[in-house]
């Protein structure tokens, strides 16, 4: 007799539509830790990177403002607002510059003196990204941080400064909220995708060869918590994707993160809450049903990320029921959102 089992996850996430290919991910289930840490640094590390010049062509795809010709800069954009000033691709690169808003270059959010200039790092598109060469040097090869006594101001907020947090007083760079999960992310990927590849790498403010230091992968996972993935990192890791043939695993599945990082996630069996369904041979019992208040709608992803199945609750007083009696035997997620964009993921096992 075939069964569902639905279990209750321990972490809230919102997965997007991505292109990854069917089975990308196969053999992270039930890893935590180092163990996923590697599972994912094999996965990805099959990539082929375009020169160090053919970036400026790539970013024609991967951070090209919708519907227009201008670079999406992190650096200078102003979310809901009006960016201070926008350059065109192609036509804006650097070139000289001598105050924000004259020119855009590449920026490594993973700096380039921590990897001893490291040339696949290098032209690694995942986390070199096209910012004010201005704002870029004022960065430097400083550490992402949070600023207490502020020393200068970029023009959409960005902050240089003193560090605010236990664990390291010297000089940060910090972006504006929006960015702070982005900025996140491409620092998780360089982790994982040079993991064990970073013999000539050396110690930074932030981090000591590819293991980003404690203090600084606390506020790394806060900040990936507190800004979560949008539509704009989905498209540009689809794009990238498309160049250089891998992913970055904490755009797919955030929650990723929290499985290698944070020492208290845990599969606590005690807080697993288990409902059985017979499938078949009685498929008038194979329903699940959905009842919430406001809930918005719900998404079934299979083990390798594809959506099988969407739901609009809005319109039906957020109540509804998934019928599974034709979904082949494997492991899916259920993600449930409320109107007000919470949602909550469920580990769903068809067997």
């Amino acid at each position: 007799m075939n069964r569902l089992y639905i279990f209750l996850a321990l972490i809230a996430a919102t997965i997007g539509l991505n292109a990854q290919p069917q089975g990308y991910y196969n053999g992270t289930e039930g890893l935590t830790g180092n163990n996923l840490k590697t599972a994912l640094h094999n996965i990805i590390k099959n990539d082929e990177h375009v020169t160090y010049g053919g970036m400026w062509g790539a970013y024609y795809t991967t951070d090209r403002k919708p519907g227009t010709d201008f670079v999406w800069d992190i650096y200078s954009d102003v979310p809901n607002g009006t960016p201070p000033y926008q350059y065109v691709l192609g036509d804006d690169q650097c070139g000289n510059y001598i105050v924000e808003g004259d020119c855009y270059n590449r920026e490594h959010i993973w700096a380039q003196s921590w990897t001893a200039n490291d040339l696949n790092e290098k032209t690694d598109l995942h986390q070199v990204f096209p910012t004010d060469g201005y704002v870029n040097n004022k960065r430097a090869n400083y550490a992402f941080g949070e600023v207490a006594v502020v020393s200068w101001v970029s023009l959409n907020g960005g902050k240089l400064g003193s560090s605010k947090l236990s664990g390291f007083n010297g000089t940060v760079f910090e972006p504006i909220d929006a960015y702070k999960g982005d900025v996140a992310r491409a620092m998780m990927y360089v982790s994982v995708r040079y993991y064990m590849e970073d013999s000539d790498w050396v110690m930074s403010d932030m981090t000591n060869k590819s293991v980003i230091l404690p203090w600084a992968m606390e506020m790394l996972l806060r900040w990936h918590e507190e800004d979560p993935v949008d539509n704009k990192e989905i498209n540009r890791n689809n794009a990238i994707f498309d160049i250089q043939g891998n992913r970055n695993p904490f755009v797919d599945f955030p929650d990723f993160a929290e499985m290698i990082w944070d020492p208290t996630y845990s599969l606590d069996e005690s807080q697993i809450e288990m409902m059985l369904v017979n499938v078949w041979p009685n498929p008038a019992t194979s329903t699940v049903n959905i009842q919430g208040d406001n809930l918005d709608a719900v998404y079934m992803y299979n083990a390798q990320g594809q959506l099988v199945l969407q739901l609009d609750l809005h319109n039906n007083d957020g109540q509804s029921s998934i019928d599974v009696s034709a979904f082949t035997e494997g492991i899916y997620f259920m993600n449930v959102v409320s109107g007000e964009g919470n949602s909550v993921l469920k580990k769903v096992v068809v067997q």
